[in-house]
């Protein structure tokens, strides 16, 4: 009989393990309800579309990151190598649905009306959702996930100056859009 309390007690390499060697059901559980909140917030926020678009990349994250479980070499945290599964099918979702990944200031909708008072809490994702994907993908990278220039610039496969110039740009369009709604 397994413990209740697994979930809190076994690592995520006990667990993978567990999937890997005997397709144990919970440990696969375990794992999903650990890493799926911030995978699913992870996601929303590169894709800036709706909840049906995250879950949907979440999901592929998850069939992906199974079939690939077996290759995962430990060098990393469990949690930034399905972070990063989740960067390249939000990417691949990107491309599919013919969204440009270097959008153009003018290009960009009107930033959203605020839906509340001016006085009231400025709504931060909503901003973010009007930059264009490249822009966007390095910010979340950058400010939210807190990686470094050098692994984005690996993630994404673009020069470490690129990634730079990006999130300078993305940073000033998101100000403008701010300025813009207060």
């Amino acid at each position: 009989m397994t413990n209740p309390q697994r979930a809190t007690a076994d690592s995520d390499r006990d667990l993978a393990e567990a999937v890997l060697r005997d397709g144990d059901e919970r440990a696969f559980r375990d794992l999903y309800r650990r890493h799926t909140p911030r995978l699913l917030a992870f996601v929303a926020r590169l894709l800036a579309g709706t909840e049906s678009d995250a879950e949907d990349a979440v999901q592929e994250t998850w069939i992906r990151a199974c079939g690939g479980l077996e290759r995962f070499r430990w060098d990393a945290a469990f949690s930034t190598w399905l972070l990063g599964v989740g960067l390249n099918v939000v990417r691949d979702q990107l491309r599919k649905t013919g969204r440009s990944r270097t959008t153009t200031v003018e290009e960009l909708p009107d930033p959203p009306a605020p839906a509340v008072p001016h006085d009231a809490r400025i709504d931060l994702e909503r901003a973010i959702a009007t930059l264009p994907d490249d822009f966007r993908l390095v910010l979340v990278l950058h400010d939210v996930e807190g990686m470094k220039h050098e692994e984005i610039a690996e993630r994404l496969m673009v020069p470490v100056g690129t990634t730079k110039s990006q999130l300078f740009r993305a940073r000033r369009m998101l100000r403008a859009t701010l300025t813009q709604s207060t």
